[in-house]
């Protein structure tokens, strides 16, 4: 019998878990590291998808104006890839979106086709000017930057 996968909002226990699945992202250079305390401070913002209560997915909605936010720290478990867990995720932040009234949903990804498949559309990353002020002024990557912007319009 297949595992049962269930997406909830992220809890105060759930920090840990986040910290290593985010930090393994991050030392091979495809996702921002965020600190425990960071993750702390921004859980209401996370989503994680766990299987018999061991978390083995998870993704963030960071608000970056009125109208826009962005999909984060999208992951996924080693050995969990490929089963549909990353498009749940993103249906649970899209969800959520909704529910705070917010009607476009970008992501900078090197997955583009996951993200297409959930129904993004390539972008130009210069029409996200929110972004750029906020997080990429910081980026070590800013002036050769890789990744590709997506966004979804919700109805």
């Amino acid at each position: 019998m297949p595992a049962v996968v269930t997406c909830r909002i992220a809890v105060p226990e759930d920090v840990e878990p986040l910290y290593q699945m985010i930090d393994g992202y991050a030392q091979k250079g495809i996702m921002l590291p965020r600190s425990r305390k960071l993750l702390e401070k921004q859980l209401d913002q996370f989503v994680v998808a766990e299987i018999d209560g061991i978390v083995i997915g998870c993704g963030s909605l960071c608000r970056l104006g009125s109208d826009l936010v962005e999909i984060r720290s999208l992951g996924i478990m080693d050995g969990h890839k490929g089963l549909g867990i990353g498009s749940m995720l993103v249906s649970k932040l899209t969800e959520e979106a909704r529910r705070q009234g917010i009607p476009k949903i970008m992501a900078l990804t090197y997955e583009v086709s996951f993200f297409v498949k959930n129904g993004f559309s390539v972008v130009e990353k210069e029409i996200f000017p929110e972004k750029v002020w906020t997080d990429c002024v910081n980026c070590s990557k800013q002036s050769c930057c890789d990744e590709i912007a997506v966004l979804k319009m919700l109805d």
